[in-house]
């Protein structure tokens, strides 16, 4: 196995390493079964920290490319070969919610960011300098695709910090990812065809799709995200929408072998995959979870968004389409609202060039982070030994199972009454009747005070229930 470091790279060591042995096996080059070095002699091999290789043995693991076999060490996964055409590189790319709730509630709402750190005087003297230094051609209609200086800077962001390589011509800027979503399911909607999603999932993106009148096909998720062995189309599909970095809301990561069955199914059924990168930046352990994407860039129709990074109100999100959808977006979009607010968009573009985003998902990870483990103190404190968290540590909410409560309406009712509000899993839910015992408890936006005395309500709520069964 040869590898080639580059210490001076923007990429760092880990993503080099990852990257290199991940593509090694994917091409079939280290089949299934294959031993990899130990952490320890690849380490003295290539002259850097363990530490570095163990946390790229980490990353492959997570996504299911190798496995630890007791006495075998480190082994190549089955189902991991996907070799396919080299793609010819066109560019060179360089690797250079407003807070609602009644005061006296305490909201366990997912998806809401901490707005009271988001980097507004940056963010005000950027949109200042823009709009007093610019030429008045930036105060005109702009493309339906958003304006190029963004496209460019996303399109180096994403390889630099996800790997994912892409010509600025394929972004497209969208009014949010709501919008990029009905945008996409309207060009690509026939009759009497029917969409593919994860069951449970977001109802409001669920209803983005219904409203355009497609059938649903839902299929159940585990704890590795969607059951691909499960799909059974009734009809012509037009597309599968997931979330294979982070589902919502149960949180399971889909490991390589799943990615590439759902991938063969859209080439055999001649339909695309939506992938719903909702808030891979904030994972807690380990690397960022690789884009479906990368695997086949003319099936998947990538989504990403601001809206929990920075804040829900810029409404900016953006998609990476393939090429022979780019003309129908722009005249979907043209005649939806002509393009999204430019200027907002040249601030990003400026935001990002000069470094600010990347640092500040760097602190807000570090917040994240912090509130998370506070959250996780306090169940322990009031459930000990009575719950289960699921999902990975990523993302900006939890969800919980209780095995000894049900969350009826009656019950739910009666933590509303102590002045908190939850969310069951069971009203995200297609199929019912699956979810029952658990509820999502979202984080980023409470104060560790909210979390410990949201908690402890919960907790004089149900403890009743959980200590007499």
């Amino acid at each position: 196995m040869w590898l080639s470091i580059y210490k001076n790279s923007d990429v760092s060591l880990i993503r080099q390493i990852y990257g290199q042995i991940k593509l090694l096996i994917l091409q079939g080059k280290l089949v299934e079964g294959s031993k990899l070095p130990s952490t320890r002699w690849l380490s003295e091999d290539l002259k850097i920290s363990r530490n570095v290789i163990l946390e790229a043995y980490e990353q492959l693991m997570a996504e299911g490319y190798i496995e630890s076999r007791h006495g075998s060490g480190t082994v190549v996964s089955k189902g991991t070969y996907f070799k396919r055409e080299t793609i010819k590189k066109n560019q060179v790319i360089s690797s250079k919610i407003l807070k609602e709730y009644d005061n006296n509630i305490i909201d366990f709402r997912s998806g809401i960011p901490e707005l009271g750190m988001f980097p507004r005087r940056e963010w005000g003297n950027l949109f200042n300098k823009i709009c007093t230094n610019s030429s008045y051609s930036i105060f005109r209609y702009c493309s339906p695709e958003g304006v190029m200086e963004l496209r460019q800077e996303l399109s180096e962001y994403l390889f630099r910090t996800r790997g994912i390589q892409c010509s600025p011509e394929q972004i497209v800027i969208t009014s949010g990812s709501t919008q990029g979503l009905s945008l996409i399911a309207k060009i690509l909607y026939n009759p009497n065809s029917e969409v593919v999603t994860e069951d449970p999932i977001h109802y409001g993106l669920l209803n983005v799709i219904l409203s355009c009148g497609y059938s649903i096909n839902a299929v159940p998720v585990d704890d590795k995200g969607l059951k691909t062995d499960m799909i059974n189309p009734t009809g012509k599909v037009e597309f599968i929408y997931v979330t294979p970095s982070h589902q919502f809301p149960l949180g399971g990561v889909m490991p390589i072998q799943r990615r590439i069955e759902l991938v063969k199914f859209a080439e055999k059924n001649n339909c695309y995959i939506i992938e719903d990168d909702y808030d891979s930046e904030f994972r807690y352990e380990g690397q960022p979870i690789s884009s479906l994407y990368e695997l086949e860039p003319n099936r998947v129709i990538y989504i990403g968004s601001f809206s929990k990074i920075l804040a829900p109100a810029l409404r900016l999100g953006y998609m990476l389409l393939p090429k022979e959808l780019l003309h129908r977006y722009r005249n979907l979009k043209m005649y939806t609202d002509v393009h999204t607010e430019s200027i907002s968009q040249l601030v990003l573009a400026k935001f990002i060039s000069e470094g600010k985003l990347e640092k500040h998902i760097w602190k807000m990870r570090k917040e994240y982070s912090k509130k998370r483990q506070e959250l996780i103190k306090n169940l322990d404190v009031n459930f000990p030994n009575k719950y289960i968290i699921k999902g990975q540590a990523a993302g900006l909410h939890l969800v919980v199972e209780f095995e000894d409560i049900t969350f009826t309406e009656e019950v739910l009712n009666k933590i509303t009454r102590e002045r908190v509000k939850v969310y069951p899993v069971e009203s995200y839910a297609i199929h019912k009747g699956y979810h029952q015992n658990e509820i999502i408890l979202g984080y980023g936006h409470l104060s560790v005070e909210e979390i410990e005395k949201g908690i402890m309500r919960i907790g004089k709520v149900l403890k009743k229930d959980i200590y007499r069964n």
